[in-house]
């Protein structure tokens, strides 16, 4: 690693100012778990570092009566055992349990965990000069794809590491971004991006702008949610595929549902038609099958990995029993 300036920004606004277009080799990081991996990888090699996680205003989770907003710099640890989000919040809490280890856990944030980059293993390496970094090839469409994406990709087949973003797009959370001057919010959904709009990047910050926080609605006591994850390890992996559901149920019948999938396409993805085999269903009048199959009726595997279709649908169809299943 070579030399850098490490630099503890007094607020949002100075911190904004620090990294603007002008200064292409200033870096914001929180917890720094994915960061400095690029770093020591070769991937990135910044001149200074703006440190967030000493800022109190991108910290902590408060709650209201129409929902509760939690800080980008508050700890994927400190979500996971909030007495509120445990009660009322299944899906967030199992996202956020499911990732890494309590270690990483301990020192890794929310907006970090929203922000990091792809984990293929041709961006990653110095050795391949891929379209993701300004090169001409996508060395996975053709190459070692056993984890990359069944679904949107085009000319670069990365898949979205994050869980929590999983999660948060079932439980309809919106994001704050925050500039110098400025903050815009945004549904979690619209704040990702894949490489059919822009190959060099995965969500749609411009220069100088900083993820500062997440607002979750409240829920019902209608309202049930879940997240599993298929990994290749037991512990400290990145999910071959996972899901996230929040689903509404009055009367016996499903009125609102919304699934997600993670690690099978370059961002987030909503499976809109599983949503739609769901909507107005009986408790008993679900076709597994069918939800399963909708989940990923546009996939469309590579060479080495055909496995996620047949593991996606059969996480959707068992996410979809568990939660019927509560209401039973």
């Amino acid at each position: 690693m070579k030399p850098l300036q490490f630099i503890n920004p007094s607020s949002i606004q100075e911190a904004s100012q620090l990294v603007q277009p002008e200064d292409a080799s200033a870096f914001l990081i929180s917890g720094g778990t994915d960061l400095l991996d690029e770093i020591k990888e070769g991937v990135e090699r910044p001149d200074k570092l703006i440190n967030l996680i000493e800022l109190e205003a991108m910290q902590g989770i408060s709650f209201t009566s129409s929902g509760f907003e939690i800080g980008a710099g508050t700890t994927l640890s400190d979500i996971a055992s909030h007495p509120d989000i445990v009660r009322d919040y299944t899906a967030l809490l199992q996202a956020a349990e499911s990732v890494a280890t309590p270690q990483i856990r301990n020192v890794g944030t929310l907006g970090g965990n929203l922000c990091q980059r792809p984990r293929c293993w041709y961006y990653r390496s110095i050795n391949f000069d891929c379209r993701k970094k300004g090169g001409s090839t996508c060395y996975a469409q053709v190459g070692e794809n056993k984890f990359h994406a069944i679904l949107g990709g085009s000319d670069c087949v990365i898949v979205h590491p994050s869980d929590m973003a999983v999660a948060l797009i079932s439980l309809n959370a919106s994001i704050t971004l925050t500039s110098a001057s400025d903050s815009r919010n945004l549904a979690v959904e619209d704040f990702f991006t894949g490489p059919d709009v822009d190959i060099t990047a995965e969500n749609v910050l411009v220069p100088g702008e900083i993820v500062t926080s997440v607002t979750i609605p409240a829920t019902t006591g209608n309202t049930k949610s879940i997240f599993l994850k298929a990994k290749e390890r037991q512990g400290m992996d990145f999910a071959s595929s996972s899901v996230a559901i929040a689903m509404e149920v009055s009367g016996g019948t499903i009125t609102s549902v919304r699934v997600t999938l993670g690690g099978v396409a370059p961002i987030p993805w909503r499976a809109v038609a599983a949503e739609s085999v769901l909507i107005g269903k009986s408790l008993t009048g679900v076709d597994l099958k069918e939800v399963g199959e909708a989940a990923v009726h546009r996939a469309k595997a590579l060479e080495h990995n055909g496995y996620k279709v047949r593991l996606t649908a059969g996480l959707t169809r068992r996410a979809v029993d568990t939660l019927l299943s509560e209401w039973r």
